[in-house]
């Protein structure tokens, strides 16, 4: 492969979609958000601008929902000669498929990858993402590539992928993956908005209250979020560093277009599902909090656990993390380094930057040198 083209892959979940969400396939609303992608979607609105090529694709899962994902095959150059191997890049929570493209052309990890001979995708939804969407898509893409697939994972989009491989899913798909900023373990997370959320049962209460959706934008969790901030020791003045911690590398420019598009919505019972994990410090399918109700999902009163042991050892592994995240804090890292230590030395390679928080794997002015540029030389020797 080191001598061939390389083509990327790039998918985004946990979140909500220009055109909706995960939207089922036997509504009507179905085929209103299928053509408010096409007319509307990020191809049109932030890849197309810049000059490249974009295509949409429509992905239906297993138990009838429509995914919409897009592909970038080619870079600005138009160049189309040679196998491009396919990568595949997975957004974080709260966050769509916007977070690829941020930066401009020459640092957007997405644009880079197909000016570098990759061909890319990306996704965006939140629910049962494990078991039926991630399968869905990288099934799609290998259908449509007939090549195994890397993958890039970021936030929440590592924890899925580490969740599927460690239960020997998609694996016989898969080239490589690439994890910035892991989530696996979150029982040790800094930053006190999130922990203050999931101590105050932030999400327990919209569901209890009948809100299905979290909208950060929305009223309801604007107000919770309100009273968590007048909390002692939480200062959200500055909201996306008493989220994420603090950033080294971002500009006003990026932070403006980020707010522009971001945050996204996502379904309020995944937001539970985190906030156990960070409680309980476990990485745990979601629990029901009754034990007849665990026992009809899965057959035991407790919900099963995702074995990090388990993952393949002769799997390669590009896990980058930074010192100053608050999300993927260090401890909880190591923790999943522990859980790999027997993975095949020349298969696993771990970069540590001591002044990179959360955002800065998406959004650093300086992410390209630091990030990605390492991360393509790496896919391209698998």
């Amino acid at each position: 492969m080191t001598n061939s083209l390389v083509s990327i892959i790039l998918v985004v979940v946990f979140c909500g979609l220009a055109a909706g969400t995960r939207t089922t396939l036997f509504l009507t609303e179905a085929q209103d958000a299928v053509s408010a992608v096409a007319d509307d979607g990020i191809c049109k609105s932030m890849v197309e601008t810049q000059g490249y090529f974009c295509e949409e694709h429509m992905v239906t899962t297993r138990d009838g929902y429509i995914l919409s994902i897009q592909r970038i095959p080619v870079g600005q150059s138009g160049k189309t000669s040679g196998k491009r191997a396919p990568v595949l890049l997975q957004h974080g929570l709260l966050m769509d498929g916007i977070t690829w493209l941020l930066s401009p052309p020459d640092q957007s990890l997405a644009l880079l990858l197909a000016d570098n001979g990759f061909d890319a995708y990306w996704d965006w939804t939140w629910d049962e993402l494990v078991d039926y969407d991630l399968p869905a898509i990288f099934q799609y893409v290998h259908d449509q590539t007939g090549q195994k697939l890397h993958y890039v994972g970021h936030s929440l989009g590592t924890l899925i992928a580490l969740a599927s491989f460690s239960k020997g899913q998609l694996v016989d798909m898969l080239r490589s993956a690439a994890l910035l900023s892991p989530i696996a373990y979150v029982g040790q997370v800094t930053s006190p908005l999130a922990r203050n959320a999931a101590d105050s049962l932030l999400a327990e209460a919209l569901y209890w209250l009948g809100i299905n959706e979290f909208n950060p934008r929305g009223k309801a969790v604007i107000e919770l979020l309100k009273h968590i901030c007048q909390k002692a020791g939480v200062d959200c003045t500055n909201m996306l560093t008493s989220f994420t911690g603090q950033n080294c590398c971002l500009n006003s420019t990026i932070v403006t277009v980020f707010l522009e598009h971001e945050p996204q919505s996502t379904s309020t019972k995944n937001m539970i599902h985190i906030s156990q994990m960070i409680r309980e410090g476990t990485i745990r399918m979601y629990d029901y909090k009754d034990e007849d109700e665990n026992r009809k999902h899965y057959g035991q009163p407790t919900p099963p656990a995702y074995n990090m042991k388990s993952i393949p050892n002769d799997l390669s592994l590009f896990l980058s993390y930074g010192g100053a995240d608050a999300l993927s804090d260090v401890n909880d890292v190591q923790l999943l380094l522990d859980n790999l230590k027997d993975h095949d030395g020349d298969k696993l390679v771990v970069q540590y930057i001591e002044n990179y928080a959360h955002a800065d794997y998406v959004m650093g002015v300086n992410a390209r040198q630091a990030v990605y540029d390492p991360l393509m030389a790496f896919f391209k020797l698998q």
